[in-house]
């Protein structure tokens, strides 16, 4: 049985509505209690890495969406405190009225995106995914 450790693998879900708003939550648990995020979450055994970030859109807000494409994958061993972490990153199409659950303690698409600041290295998947978009 082989006994290495290995990181653990996260998505992120990048989410503008046609007002160039930015899907958000507001986290509950720590780290980064109350900081803004993208909605993501761990991927679960089993799953692909396309269906966790699709499950956690839903469970963190509400919203079903389509993935667009993939934004990069983030894999600095210090960009979460709890221990390295792997994020593969996507931009998803979804709109509607979020809401938050799971773990987050709000969910919404925020106009003032570029004015906050995020949990984790989310600025920086935000600012890829702006490129990618062409914006």
């Amino acid at each position: 049985m082989n006994k290495r450790k290995s990181p653990a693998l996260t998505v992120d879900c990048v989410v503008f509505d046609a007002e160039d708003r930015l899907l958000l939550i507001r986290r509950a648990q720590a780290p980064f209690v109350d900081r803004y995020a993208l909605p993501g979450g761990f991927v679960e055994v089993g799953e692909t890495v396309e269906a966790a970030a699709l499950r956690e859109l839903k469970e963190e807000t509400g919203l079903e969406g389509r993935i667009v494409r993939l934004i990069g994958v983030y894999s600095d061993p210090n960009r979460d405190p709890r221990g390295h972490t792997v994020s593969v990153a996507f931009l998803v199409a979804g709109d509607g009225a979020p809401r938050a659950g799971d773990d987050a303690a709000a969910a919404a698409f925020m106009a003032d995106w570029r004015a906050l600041s995020y949990a984790f290295d989310h600025a920086r998947i935000i600012a890829d995914a702006r490129k990618l978009m062409g914006t």
